[in-house]
């Protein structure tokens, strides 16, 4: 009799197809339950403003962690869905056919027509998800047909933040010039001083992490994902099969687009401003530093590292005035150095000392114990006559 216990594999084999769940509804408790209910009023507020950026950064993971693609101007992105929930709310508090106030401060008071349809907030909302969908796809399209890839793609798009921002700058009577749009009262006809509208908000900033956290989690184990991080590990190979590596990269950098310009638009009622400063290339090199810190390859890094680089920042510049930006450098190279793979990696590195620790130990004959619940599989060798005596 052949006996083969098999128990041992099943929560393992469970844990690895469906950790990364457990894992998104402990952040979900941490960020929907425990916050709300400890945190005060401005913590908060700053914890809105770091899952905002958050959204942003998870589509950088998508775009740089699985297809290898280093997108240095999400800022752009950012930035159009942020100017297009202000421009709402800028015109939602002057009032039906008035125009925003620093229109009469640097102009002659006369609104541009392109503003006028973001009175709705049904037309902003959709402007939000297609207009950055439709400018990536362009984009996209010209530069991954070309080939355009590593340093050249990462300078690219960095340019296209400068230059977006220099833009914002330069026109400072339709978009507010580098002081950008700010004193919002309202979102969607509620008091933003409300407190309570305030942490409703912020719910919603948090909800839209998780709901993006789920929608990532079935990217990567579908067909796609498998497509995607094969495209970054052996591009011509990907194209030899009859893919093209263009297409595939170019859904991931739509992607990336809509979950920035998302974050962009939470932003805004959160920070109350928006601003060149906030789509600029610093800015956007930010984003890429919290993704790196995190784990750029993992489904948790870039949240983890969006919102870790945010309050380090706060906290930091909180004791340290003038000094902070000199502890947070010493914190990225610490990590780079001992923690290549981010913060997420520290588990997968102690379940691997783990492994290495148990392969070590004396291992045990397996066996059948009775009334220990262990499933077991037993083989009978049935041409044997004795096997069945």
């Amino acid at each position: 009799m052949i006996v083969t216990g098999r128990s041992s594999d099943k929560p393992a084999t469970i844990l690895k197809s469906y950790g990364a769940l457990v894992a998104i509804g402990v952040i979900a408790y941490l960020l929907l339950v425990w916050a709300p209910g400890t945190m005060s009023a401005f913590r908060l507020g700053n914890l809105g403003k770091y899952c905002a950026l958050a959204l942003a950064s998870m589509g950088i993971g998508l775009a740089w962690g699985r297809g290898g693609m280093l997108l240095m101007g999400q800022g752009v992105f950012f930035g159009l869905g942020g100017y297009a929930m202000a421009m709402h709310m800028k015109l939602e508090a002057a009032g039906p056919g008035n125009v925003p106030d620093f229109m009469a401060l640097y102009g002659d008071g006369t609104m541009p027509a392109w503003w006028e349809p973001f009175r709705s907030g049904a037309f902003t909302i959709v402007a939000i998800v297609v207009v950055p969908a439709l400018v990536a796809w362009m984009l996209g399209y010209a530069i991954l047909k070309r080939r355009v890839k590593g340093a050249y793609l990462a300078i690219l798009t960095q340019a296209l933040a400068v230059a977006f921002a220099t833009l914002l700058i330069a026109t400072i009577k339709q978009t507010g010039g580098f002081n950008g749009l700010n004193t919002f009262t309202t979102f969607f006809g509620h008091n933003l001083f409300d407190p309570e509208v305030k942490k409703n908000v912020y719910r919603l900033a948090a909800g839209l992490v998780i709901v993006f956290l789920v929608i990532l989690w079935q990217i990567y184990r579908s067909r796609y994902g498998e497509l995607l991080v094969a495209t970054r590990d052996a591009e011509e190979r990907i194209r030899f099969l009859g893919y093209d590596p263009a297409n595939i990269k170019l859904v991931a950098f739509v992607v990336a687009a809509v979950m920035a310009s998302v974050g962009g638009a939470l932003f805004v009622p959160i920070a109350g401003i928006i601003s060149p400063t906030n789509v600029d290339a610093p800015a956007s090199i930010l984003l890429i530093a919290g993704v790196a810190l995190g784990g750029r390859s993992s489904l948790l890094g870039p949240v983890l590292g969006a919102i870790a680089v945010g309050y380090g920042r706060s906290a930091l510049s909180e004791r340290f005035p003038t000094q902070w930006t000199y502890f947070q450098g010493a914190l990225f190279i610490v990590v780079i150095l001992f923690l290549p793979g981010g913060i997420s990696s520290v588990w997968a590195r102690l379940t691997t000392v783990g492994s290495k620790v148990r392969s070590l130990l004396p291992s045990k004959a397996p066996s059948v114990a009775a009334g220990t619940g262990t499933d077991v599989d037993v083989v009978l060798d049935v041409d044997q006559p004795e096997a069945l005596a």
